[in-house]
């Protein structure tokens, strides 16, 4: 079997769909669970600590490099001017997305295992015992008397 079949057997399994649908979602479905955080979770948490953008908090831990033209206050000009800085708050906003994502695929695999998940058989009632077994002990009682 030449490697160009082996590599289409490869391709057709089911299971290597499944994977890339499942990547394409994935994706379609982080960049949702990002503007929920960016755009509706987070400014409300900024607000509530006294800013609308979270992201933005950070501690400048280098100097400003010669004929930097950005604002020395925003993250964003200082990441692109290569300041080293300790980005809490966009670490914070990282954070908050992936507990998100986290929690939404928590009940969505929750979900589908309920959806799937096959009835639980009955208890069943214990077998009856077998004669031979209540002979016998009946003549074990017997013989301890």
């Amino acid at each position: 079997m030449g490697l160009i079949s082996e590599f289409k057997t490869f391709i057709n399994r089911g299971n290597v769909m499944d994977l890339a649908v499942g990547v394409i979602i994935g994706g379609a479905f982080a960049t949702i669970t990002k503007s929920l955080t960016d755009d509706l979770i987070m400014p409300v948490v900024g607000y509530l600590f006294g800013g609308a953008d979270f992201s933005g908090y950070f501690i400048r831990l280098g100097d400003l490099p010669a004929g930097f033209k950005g604002n020395p206050e925003s993250y964003a000009d200082l990441k692109g001017a290569g300041v080293a800085m300790f980005g809490w708050g966009e670490f914070l906003t990282v954070l908050v997305n992936f507990l998100i994502l986290a929690f939404i695929i928590f009940l969505l695999v929750k979900l589908v295992n309920k959806l799937t998940a096959k009835p639980e058989p009955e208890a069943a009632a214990p077998a009856p015992t077998p004669e031979e077994v209540i002979l016998l002990r009946e003549i074990r009682d017997s013989l301890k008397k």
